[in-house]
């Protein structure tokens, strides 16, 4: 069994793999990561290897027990991968996006694909039938466009997310729920299109913390997954293993 830990900017998903099926997943405040491992460990004895995907300072004690406990891969870009990197600066990529990628290797091999993940940031990911990455785009997700706006005015509130009532608001609220909602919404089906005139046979995927509340108005139709993240950690994992 396959432990998969992949710590963002404020949690920490963790997921339990019986090869390929995921058998138990959880978030948990990067705080509780330590004790969460040591109570995974005891509930699954079976683990025996683990990999770790970090954007942020993980928790180095938890790190050390899990190298001390199983047969451990911290994911970067020296890792093998099941794609071909053809990203310019590959020291600089996020290994989230590597994880994505892969995932999108392993659901859609021999496929265009877009990997759409909206979290804190809103990152675009792009691999084609040759299982080649050539990258993508980043920009603010919901959240960082909600503070922006707070942070970099004297007077305009600090709003939580919800969908605008229309297009044109009639107030400010409605006119900051518009702006930031309707202006992801826009922007995503924007960069689909784009991506579409050149590859009509394009498969899309969107995940990440904000993906279904962002579907729901999306009008290209997509494939939405809250696994997608864990699933390419635990096949580069397997990748790794197997070479």
């Amino acid at each position: 069994m396959n432990l998969v830990i992949d710590v963002g900017n404020t949690s920490v998903k963790i997921g339990v793999f019986d090869i390929e099926n995921l058998v138990f997943k959880e978030i948990v405040r990067t705080e509780n990561l330590s004790s969460f491992i040591k109570k995974i460990s005891n509930t699954y004895p079976l683990i025996t290897h683990a990999i770790v995907s970090s954007v942020s300072n993980a928790d180095q004690q938890a790190i050390r027990f899990l190298q001390d406990t199983f047969s451990t891969i911290i994911l970067s870009h020296n890792l093998k991968m099941p794609f071909r990197n053809l990203y310019t600066t590959p020291k600089t990529l996020g290994v989230d996006r590597l994880a994505l990628v892969a995932a999108a290797v392993f659901n859609f091999r021999n496929k265009n694909a877009l990997i759409i993940d909206a979290g804190t940031c809103i990152t675009y990911d792009f691999k084609n039938k040759k299982e080649e990455y050539y990258g993508g785009a980043i920009s603010p997700g919901v959240q960082l466009r909600y503070k922006a706006l707070h942070n970099y005015t004297s007077k305009l509130p600090l709003l939580e997310a919800q969908y605008p009532e229309n297009h044109l608001g009639n107030s400010t609220n409605e006119a900051i729920h518009a702006g930031v909602v309707l202006g992801i919404i826009y922007e995503i089906d924007g960069v689909i299109t784009e991506y579409c005139n050149t590859y009509p046979d394009l498969t899309v995927i969107l995940t990440g913390g904000d993906a279904h509340f962002l579907s729901k108005r999306l009008k290209n139709s997509i494939f939405a997954t809250s696994n997608f993240l864990l699933e390419g950690l635990n096949y580069i994992l397997a990748f790794n293993n197997t070479q």
